[in-house]
């Protein structure tokens, strides 16, 4: 089994549907928003947790699996994305930079354990800039 495979099987059956969870519950999630995207075969929408840094109106994360993460391909489908940070959703546009260094942009993030966790498994990073709508 290779490390994408791995790291995915990991994420999608033990980590994600806890953080989902706890973010339904209404749970606080310091250093992480979850992501909805709209599946791009499907139509449906498609929930992602993920590691975050908030600049004002601008949130940025780092994809672990870069152009190969699911929801970063539906995201080129289809950049409208939701996110919910905390307790709110808010509305944005979702853009990959493949041009940021994503090393840089994580020593930037306040949720050093999760940035250690997206290092140890990734398969080629990438940055993806949200620009959040004016609530």
């Amino acid at each position: 089994m290779d490390k994408r495979r791995l790291s995915t099987g990991f994420a999608k059956y033990l980590l994600n549907p806890v953080v989902k969870g706890a973010a339904r519950a209404g749970l606080p999630l310091p250093g992480i928003a979850i992501v909805e995207t709209t599946g791009r075969k499907s139509g449906q929408p498609r929930r992602t947790p993920v590691g975050k840094a908030l600049e004002g109106d601008t949130l940025w994360v780092v994809a672990e699996h870069g152009h190969r993460a699911s929801w970063v391909r539906n995201v080129q489908a289809d950049p409208r994305v939701r996110v919910r940070i905390g307790r709110r959703w808010r509305a944005g546009t979702a853009q990959p930079l493949p041009d940021d260094d994503p090393r840089e942009r994580q020593r930037r993030m306040p949720n050093k354990a999760n940035s250690a966790v997206v290092r140890i498994m990734q398969t080629g990073m990438l940055t993806v800039r949200i620009d959040l709508d004016q609530p």
